[in-house]
């Protein structure tokens, strides 16, 4: 056994590399089923590529990600992004980027279809509602379901923040598992997540669903650097709006939002 200056530290990457792998073994044969492609590894696109996975976006910000799936045009089609945090103090950052990034890579590659999170581990309720208010799909495996899954093989994973005793008797428990019993813990947390994440893959993949317009984003940028936003249903709706548009009424702000609660409009008191 390797000998490490932060046990709990290194079981945590050891069970999310484990998860994460367990998640590739599961969805690349249902990707291949729809003539797709499940990349993980940047040599899957150039021989000459860098280590990590790595996209672009439109501006030349790079961005690592878990996995891609593309077409035979080697076009993305969905982002994978599978995600292990121990303590809630992180996952705020991590939502962050996952939602910066995924937005980024949507808007140069238009052919994405969905953006997929798998959160593993200590995930908050707002955390995960940022996530889904950029159109991520999430799928969770909770804190409390690991400990439970790793008690069965004799790991106790509960121990508290500081008790590296604790931390060191679960890593050094962890490195006595088989590759097999390494194999079954991945399984069973992946289980409770399988059916719907599966379905969400297949659902991506599904070229006989229509392409039709589902909503239309008008986005007008004034040259004081202002953003009005507006929403339609149609592309009709979009088009007789902009017929109709008037800047002085279309761009009042008068009724804008204010960073001010239960105040009158006219200023503070």
């Amino acid at each position: 056994m390797a000998q490490v200056s932060n046990p709990g530290s290194a079981l945590g990457e050891a069970i999310g590399s484990l998860l994460e792998q367990e998640i590739h073994t599961l969805l690349r044969p249902i990707v291949e089923q729809h003539e797709a492609i499940y990349i993980t590894s940047p040599q899957e696109i150039s021989a000459k590529a860098r280590k990590k996975l790595i996209l672009t976006d439109q501006d030349g910000n790079d961005y690592e990600v878990d996995a891609v799936i593309v077409n035979r045009r080697f076009q993305p089609l969905v982002l994978l992004e599978s995600k292990y945090i121990r303590y809630k103090k992180h996952n705020r950052d991590k939502a962050s980027w996952i939602c910066t990034a995924h937005t980024k890579l949507r808007t140069k590659f238009p052919t994405i279809r969905r953006s997929i999170a798998i959160l593993m581990g200590s995930w908050s309720r707002p955390s995960k509602r940022l996530l889904e208010s950029f159109d991520v799909t999430i799928f969770e495996i909770g804190f409390d379901r690991i400990c439970e899954v790793l008690a069965e093989f004799g790991i106790n994973y509960a121990w508290a923040e500081k008790d590296r005793d604790a931390a060191m008797q679960a890593w050094q428990r962890f490195n006595d598992l088989t590759n097999e019993q390494r194999k079954e813990i991945a399984r069973k947390l992946i289980s409770g997540i399988e059916p719907e994440l599966t379905g969400a893959i297949r659902k991506a993949l599904d070229e006989s669903v229509p392409q039709r317009v589902r909503r239309v984003t008008v986005a007008v940028i004034t040259e004081r650097g202002e953003t009005f936003t507006f929403h339609f249903a149609t592309i009709q709706e979009a088009k007789e709006f902009l017929q109709k548009f008037d800047e002085c009424r279309d761009l009042d702000t008068s009724s804008a939002p204010t960073l001010l609660t239960n105040r009158p409009r006219g200023g503070a008191r």
